[in-house]
């Protein structure tokens, strides 16, 4: 008895303890946040150009989605050339993602799943990690400035306008709150004026979903694939679905004219829920994200961090079952559909 007696009060001190750490380091927080103010969040609807006299096409969103790239290369590279008739933690990790990822398209393609299942676990495996990149500390928040209009000193213009080689001559500097390239001698100017001499701030990386061009182009590349797999399996009959006016009688012909219209059209709206559906949710989250670490930067981001994580698996999920349940669809002819259903 004595001894549970001990270990209930010895328990309760413990809480006791890290309640009064929680609340403290909140309150530490709350202070620094007026003595050292974040800068507010940096919010772009689209990528944007990394220079000012580059490529307009290649924005901190394209550069984020080619590491995406490399990152899914190298793990499919370090699966292939490491698999052991004895598999290591690593090679069990992979074995459980795909075959968790197999089941799903099984569950829903049966035996085209095989087909199906390397374009959907690709997007599922791009999708999942351009969500998550957002969240890693430096996207959105490490860059350099472009010059402006209202910019009126020429000398720095100059040397915001260099090219990619320029670059390297600069040193890593902390400017209104986000750490900046700039000249070696302006590394020790003050961040106010640092950051008004500078001009626009360009973040150097930006995670791909929240780029409404990015979740676009994946989502009008799911839906050509609908299209070929239809076509494949179907072949020019699969276009009847969009062009169909048979019937027994006039008002039928008309009826099925008119469902094919809509058919058709329902094609061109999946295309946008795909993409806004991805954008939204991604882009929204990073907003706020960077909302409550510019109110509070220590402890009360860190729910939405694991709110974040679990909106990132989850809309990777869906993305990749609607494109598997197109994809099956595709294939199912008119005739069919009451076989399978």
């Amino acid at each position: 008895m004595r001894e549970k007696i001990v270990d209930f009060l010895w328990g309760t001190q413990q809480r006791k303890i890290w309640t009064s750490v929680i609340v403290g380091l909140f309150a530490a927080s709350i202070l620094i946040r007026f003595i050292a103010p974040v800068p507010p969040p940096h919010v772009a609807l689209s990528g944007e150009p990394i220079f000012s006299t580059g490529p307009k096409w290649f924005t901190n969103s394209v550069l984020t989605t080619i590491i995406v790239d490399i990152v899914l290369i190298l793990l499919a590279l370090a699966v292939r050339f490491n698999l052991k008739e004895i598999p290591g933690a690593f090679q069990n990790f992979m074995e459980a993602i795909i075959e968790a990822l197999y089941g799903l398209a099984e569950s829903v393609a049966g035996k085209n799943a095989s087909k199906f299942f390397p374009w959907v676990a690709t997007i599922f495996l791009f999708v999942i990690i351009s969500n998550w990149s957002g969240m890693l500390p430096g996207v959105g928040s490490i860059g350099f400035y472009h010059p402006t209009d209202k910019d009126k000193h020429g000398e720095h213009a100059a040397a915001s306008e260099s090219d990619a080689g320029s670059l390297l001559d600069r040193q890593l500097a902390m400017a209104g709150g986000s750490i900046v390239l700039a000249a070696p001698e302006r590394v020790q100017e003050a961040p106010a004026a640092a950051e008004s001499e500078h001009g626009k701030f360009i973040p150097l990386f930006r995670a791909p979903s929240a780029d409404l061009n990015v979740t676009f182009a994946l989502a009008i590349s799911t839906m050509v694939m609908v299209q070929i797999w239809g076509v494949r399996f179907l072949g020019g009959s699969y276009f009847h679905k969009f062009f169909n006016f048979s019937g027994p009688n006039p008002f039928m012909k008309g009826i099925n004219g008119f469902v094919g219209i809509l058919e058709l059209v329902s094609e061109f709206a999946r295309v946008i829920a795909f993409g806004f559906r991805l954008f939204g949710n991604v882009f929204a989250g990073e907003i706020v994200l960077a909302t409550m670490a510019f109110l509070v930067a220590f402890l009360l981001p860190v729910p939405f961090y694991v709110l974040e994580l679990f909106v990132g698996f989850v809309q990777a999920l869906v993305f990749m079952m609607l494109a598997l349940v197109f994809f099956h669809m595709a294939t199912i002819s008119h005739g069919s559909h009451d076989e399978h259903h």
